[in-house]
Parts: C-alpha cells; sequence; structure tokens
C-alpha cells in the first residue's frame, strides 16, 4: 500500500484484494481521525468507503487479475471529497445503482441476500457520482463535515 500525505488530503493505492482492501479502508480512517475528524464522522466515511470498495473488489475485479484501486481523500471548508479510481469493469449500464431501500416485511427466507450497501452509502454521503473514462471507473463521495478541517 502507497500512501500520500498533502497538505489538503492525502492519497493511497492497494491492490484490489479483499485483505489489501480491508487495510486500505483501514488506513483512511485512521488518517481521516490524525486530521481531526470525529470518531462518529469518520466512522461514517469509513462505513461508505467500505461498501465502495467492497463493490470494486467483488464487482469490478470480478473474473480479472485484481488492479490498483486509488483513494483520494480531499479536505475543503465543511467538507471532505473521496475519490475512488479502479481500472475494474464499469457498473452495469456505466450507473450508479438505485440504491433503494429493500424490503424487510417478508418472510426470513425471503430477505435479500445483499444491495444493502448502495442504500448506506446514499444515506451516508452528501453527494455521489460515478463516471467511466479511458478505462477506468471514478466514484466520487462528497460529505458535508460540522467545522473547518485542515
Amino acid at each position: 500500500m502507497n500512501l500520500n500525505r498533502r497538505r489538503d488530503g492525502f492519497a493511497l493505492s492497494f491492490r484490489a484484494t479483499e485483505l489489501e482492501a480491508r487495510a486500505g479502508i483501514c488506513a483512511v480512517a485512521s488518517q481521516l481521525k490524525e486530521r481531526g475528524l470525529s470518531e462518529d464522522k469518520a466512522g461514517d466515511v469509513e462505513i461508505a468507503l467500505a461498501e465502495a470498495i467492497n463493490n470494486v473488489v467483488e464487482h469490478a475485479y470480478t473474473g480479472i487479475e485484481p488492479g490498483k484501486v486509488r483513494v483520494r481523500c480531499t479536505f475543503h471548508v465543511n467538507r471532505l471529497d473521496v475519490r475512488i479510481c479502479d481500472m475494474g469493469h464499469p457498473l452495469p449500464s456505466n450507473q450508479l445503482p438505485a440504491g433503494e431501500a429493500a424490503n424487510l416485511d417478508v418472510d426470513r427466507q425471503d430477505l435479500p441476500e445483499g444491495g444493502f450497501g448502495w442504500f448506506m452509502i446514499r444515506q451516508i454521503a452528501s453527494d455521489i457520482s460515478y463516471q467511466r473514462e479511458e478505462g477506468h471507473n471514478l466514484l466520487s463521495l462528497g460529505f458535508d463535515l460540522p467545522c473547518t478541517q485542515p
């Protein structure tokens, strides 16, 4: 894993494997706390980031050699922007999933196995966008912050 600190944030990269993704997510969470984010806000960002990165590992690189995942976090006044980049398969139809809440009012055996991640990401992030450019997936997540960050 490569971590580069910058005045306005930091960037890191790691291979799209379960183990390296977990280490990368922990490194981001640690950096957020070092930069002054509260435990609660850093935890929220970590949840959204974990959901997004796990989707990259599980879906974007399915059937192909795991490539790099790059994460860049940039602090602004009252805002954190997180950009996740990979060279895996694009999202279906090059669009973000709707991320609607699953119907939980069903029998236990009929509960969905997945599909909760995009709903959580959309609940936590202030805004979200996706682009496919020159073979790269670019997912941007914005988070409102309660006070001015470094």
